[in-house]
């Protein structure tokens, strides 16, 4: 697997060296005007970290918008796939994320050579791969996918040709009951997702009978059947705020229910259980290493920094326009914040 990330030169400043009186927000806020940086935040992010941000939302429209500003650097708070996909879409900027080791278990879980040997196993197939994935996995792929378009986009597609799904087996699945297509499905999952307990979810329904829920297509189908609305973070988040009823139950990464709260601050939102009922399940451990100390490194040190060969980079964008050209009746969702 190519290695995207370059890290700190030796002798750049680490957290060691940070005065602990030192106002991380106004240095942040300095270092971004004097960089003509942008900063993303996923929803998935603290919510110190999203109020901090000049945009919040989904990731690839994150990078979308990043795209469209003028700036000459992106700081992207979310993990590394993230900052690839920046860097594909803006080859220009220097992207950079908070944290190096911040990856995802979907990632993780579909290494190119095992992915390569999957395609060549069914050579009649297309590669509808989710975003969920490296540089390299993209590149083999015929089109990409996000949980917001993925319907969308699989609906498009001949219906004579059987598609490969990666690397979410509960996302292709839900896409394979919604469409009827013929799929065969990569045995990935996200670890956050896959935690979430219908036994405890049940119990908690009781409990809040008037309570609707809505889950992230990347939950067991076990969850979803007890969903009134199944979506991406983004849709996940209009749902709750255009909807009369006051108290709902979320089965994704509980750090989206921060921009739920402020947009709707009369409305209860309660984080779906894990199997101990009372867990902090939903919070990603990957998401979590980015802080604000570690921000203001990689405003400082230009690094840890997101590098993609040329060669595979375009390789990664054709499955990636692929997409942006088939999805364009799909609004964009990322939204602007407390913009510098």
């Amino acid at each position: 697997m190519t290695d995207t990330i370059v890290l700190p030169s030796q002798g750049a400043l680490t957290e060691s060296d940070i005065d602990p009186t030192l106002d991380l927000h106004a240095e942040i806020d300095r270092l971004r005007k004097e960089r003509n940086a942008v900063i993303l935040a996923h929803y998935y992010q603290d919510g110190e970290i999203q109020d901090l941000a000049d945009f919040v939302g989904d990731s690839l429209d994150l990078s979308r918008k990043a795209a469209a500003t003028d700036a000459d650097m992106i700081v992207f708070c979310g993990v590394r796939f993230m900052g690839e996909v920046a860097k594909i879409l803006s080859p220009s900027k220097l992207v950079v994320i908070p944290d190096a080791a911040a990856g995802c278990s979907l990632e993780e879980a579909c290494q190119p050579e095992a992915f390569k040997a999957f395609r060549d196993a069914h050579p009649d197939h297309l590669a509808v791969t989710y975003i969920n994935c490296s540089a390299e996995v993209k590149a083999l792929s015929d089109v990409i996918v996000t949980s917001s378009n993925a319907e969308t986009i699989i609906r498009q597609l001949p219906a004579d040709r059987p598609i490969l799904f990666a690397p979410d087996r509960h996302l292709g699945a839900y896409m394979q009951k919604k469409t009827g297509r013929d799929m065969t499905l990569w045995p990935g999952s996200c670890i956050i997702h896959e935690q979430f307990s219908e036994k405890e979810l049940v119990k908690l329904k009781v409990r809040h009978p008037q309570a609707l829920v809505a889950a992230h297509p990347e939950c067991p189908d076990s969850i979803l059947t007890h969903a009134d609305q199944v979506g991406s973070t983004r849709a996940i988040l209009d749902f709750v705020l255009a909807s009369e009823a006051s108290e709902f139950i979320i089965a994704t990464e509980q750090h989206i229910i921060h921009q739920m709260s402020k947009a709707a601050p009369h409305k209860t939102f309660i984080p779906a259980p894990g199997a101990d009922g009372g867990c902090s399940c939903s919070n990603c451990p990957f998401m979590a290493l980015n802080t604000l100390e570690k921000i203001y490194l990689c405003l400082k040190n230009d690094a840890p920094a997101i590098t993609v060969p040329e060669e595979l980079r375009l390789a990664a964008l054709k499955p990636l326009e692929r997409m942006l050209e088939m999805s364009k009746s799909v609004p964009m969702s990322g939204a602007a914040v407390n913009a510098a």
